[in-house]
């Protein structure tokens, strides 16, 4: 089992950068054996993921953020990142990591009910 907490949202002016961490608790090897996402919620639509990460490090990005967001993981700090750069107002939303299960040959449909566990999320805010 893993409990996940996001860290490093806030406020920034369109063309700004941040950096989102999660951190899973539990054992390395725990956090290394799920597939990680990033999904974003804007109050009154529905939660899209945005970016994932495979056990062995295989990337995905939705269109709306693919060339200015990265994901990466550090397996031994039991920790994921969003990097965000030129950010948009459009981009301001509660984000949340979640972890999936993912045995060998599964393909994330990109829905929220794919994974099993959620952090809290972090407010990001983009002003133009």
């Amino acid at each position: 089992q893993v409990q996940l907490v996001e860290s490093g949202g806030g406020s920034v002016q369109a063309g700004g950068s941040l950096r989102l961490s999660c951190t899973g608790s539990g054992s390395v090897y725990t956090f290394a054996a799920y597939c990680m996402g990033w999904f974003r919620q804007v109050p009154g639509q529905e939660r899209e993921e945005i970016a994932d990460i495979y056990t062995g490090g295989g990337t995905w990005y939705d269109d709306s953020v693919e060339g200015r967001f990265t994901i990466s993981r550090d397996n031994a700090k039991n920790t994921l990142y969003l990097e965000m750069n030129s950010l948009k107002p459009e981009d301001t939303a509660i984000y949340y990591c979640a972890a999936a299960n993912c045995p060998w040959g599964w393909v994330n449909p990109h829905t929220p009910n794919a994974y099993t566990y959620w952090g809290q999320g972090t407010q990001v805010t983009v002003s133009s």
